[in-house]
């Protein structure tokens, strides 16, 4: 059986962006699909569609193997559960259906940080300019929402990397929190508006690091450590944001409080519908929390639970499909309680998405088309599948 100490080579928030266009009220342009807004993701495992299918990346940071992918879409696509991620759920719900413009990101190995996402979206503004000309690509970023899930890696490596030796939690929060500072600023100065962010879910209650934690020898089952950085983060985000709207003229920003729900559902699993809270499906040992979901990772052997759903992991770090949709439904239209000051749709006001028929590649700098098949319904296009 492989170590825990492999764990320092797992990073399970993969990073990638997506550009995608929600209809709401404004007016038409001659380019952009009609009442449009765009939405750019800036994010994490919660989100990536698989850019690690693509990439030299080692299997630690990839899912395109079995069994991923098997509820929804029957075959791996190299995200990390059994289906949809946050947004798939969040935009082929009842009102909203996936279109997509993704930007090709390289793997946690090779990290691509938030200053390097920033990066790439400075070339994706640049390229809006050149294809829509300086005034609808204006509007279009003005008015956009920007969603950013990212530091889930930022909180874990320091468990691993003996970084406390150099830093105090507050010195290394501040240093993640200025990167995040710096790069909404940048963001804002190219005409973003609206911000949503989703806080850091329980991190220390993984069913990985709670195998961790038992290997310690100690009775807790969450990792303290983590559940400390957590929280001091999920404090101070809110307080940040509040700083920059106090400064930047029209910033929006709502924060989605992944922290509290996924807690309520491992705390309370029966009342959402779920059996296991605490034990991934797929993986083995404690907890099934060693990485060894479909036998790539070192570790050939692994078990799987015979009912997905049931479950509230997938493998040893990420959820199970049906949690992420119960995660997008509360992002979209929650109350304060999940998702304040604004929900999703009220910082698009309304509408549904429609496909946009290209998607950008950043590594090549160029447009392609986009495998997409859909269907005209009441004069609304609708995207069944979208295949990456």
């Amino acid at each position: 059986m492989a170590s825990f100490s492999n764990f320092q080579m797992i990073h399970f928030l993969l990073i990638f962006s997506s550009y995608l266009l929600i209809p709401t009220s404004s007016q038409s342009h001659s380019h952009q699909p009609h009442n449009h807004v765009a939405f750019f993701i800036f994010g994490d495992s919660l989100l990536d569609p698989g850019n690690n299918n693509y990439i030299n990346a080692t299997t630690l940071n990839q899912a395109n193997f079995t069994p991923y992918g098997e509820t929804f879409f029957k075959y791996p696509t190299g995200r990390f559960s059994d289906g949809r991620l946050v947004i798939m759920n969040l935009l082929t719900g009842p009102t909203l259906h996936l279109v997509g413009l993704v930007l090709w990101m390289r793997s946690i190995k090779n990290v691509v940080n938030l200053n390097t996402q920033l990066r790439y979206f400075k070339k994706v503004e640049k390229h809006l300019r050149q294809k829509l000309g300086d005034e609808e690509s204006k509007k279009l970023l003005l008015d956009a929402v920007y969603f950013i899930s990212i530091g889930g890696n930022d909180y874990i490596s320091p468990l691993f990397r003996n970084y406390s030796v150099f830093y105090s939690h507050k010195q290394y929060l501040d240093m993640v929190m200025g990167n995040l500072t710096v790069v909404i600023e940048d963001i804002y100065q190219k005409g973003g508006r609206k911000f949503g962010f989703v806080n850091m879910g329980p991190l220390g209650c993984l069913p990985a690091m709670k195998a961790i934690k038992l290997q310690q020898g100690s009775s807790d089952e969450c990792l303290e450590e983590a559940t400390v950085l957590v929280k001091l983060h999920n404090t101070v985000l809110p307080e940040v944001l509040q700083g920059l709207k106090s400064k930047l003229k029209g910033f929006k920003y709502s924060i989605f409080d992944f922290y509290t729900t996924a807690k309520e559902r491992m705390d309370n699993p029966s009342k959402y519908g779920f059996k296991e809270a605490k034990i991934a499906c797929c993986g083995s040992g404690p907890y099934q929390g060693l990485y060894s979901c479909g036998g790539m990772r070192g570790t050939t052997e692994y078990e799987l639970c015979s009912n997905v759903s049931e479950n509230m992991f997938f493998d040893s770090f990420h959820p199970t499909e049906r949690v992420y949709q119960q995660l997008a439904e509360l992002a979209w239209s929650g109350s304060h309680n999940v998702i304040k000051p604004y929900n999703l749709k009220q910082l698009f006001e309304h509408g549904e998405v429609v496909v946009l028929s290209s998607w950008y590649d950043s590594g090549q700098f160029k447009w392609q088309n986009i495998r997409v098949r859909h269907q005209i319904m009441d004069g609304r296009q609708y995207a069944a599948e979208l295949e990456l």
